[in-house]
């Protein structure tokens, strides 16, 4: 398959993730390969994890989850095949320095650190400005 990046193609992004609106929570796939993927999303101010134009620390969660499935999804696309649904498995950690704000574009780094038998830990590193605003380290599983 060809490789399409950077894309911000709205239903090229979403065909790579189970999730569908209002539950998206990624809008771009900046950077790929085998262990690594740069996404994006910028907060709108009718996304559900908005309060008081406050994006929370759960849709942070989810953005960094529908991140790896990202990962997961565009894998399956460069091999020609449907990608399969994905969960959380398990939260190892998750710290929030920063909740951001409606407006603003958040730019998250996920490192694959293990894979094995559709289980993969994962490293996830979420900047808003170029600034560090959450860590997390998380196992998902696919289906």
């Amino acid at each position: 398959m060809e490789n399409r990046l950077p894309t911000s193609d709205k239903d090229f992004v979403e065909s790579l993730i189970p999730q569908r609106f209002p539950f998206v929570m990624v809008h771009e796939l900046t950077e790929y390969s085998e262990n690594h993927l740069i996404s994006g999303f910028e907060i709108k101010e009718d996304n559900i994890f908005v309060q008081n134009g406050v994006f929370q620390a759960s849709g942070m969660i989810e953005h960094q989850a529908q991140s790896v499935a990202l990962h997961t999804g565009y894998k399956y696309f460069l091999l020609g095949k449907e990608a399969p649904t994905g969960y959380i498995g398990a939260i190892k950690s998750f710290e929030a320095e920063v909740l951001p704000r409606t407006g603003d574009r958040l730019i998250s780094e996920v490192t694959i650190l293990n894979e094995v038998m559709g289980v993969t830990l994962v490293d996830i590193v979420t900047r808003l400005n170029g600034d560090v605003i959450a860590k997390s380290q998380m196992k998902t599983a696919v289906k």
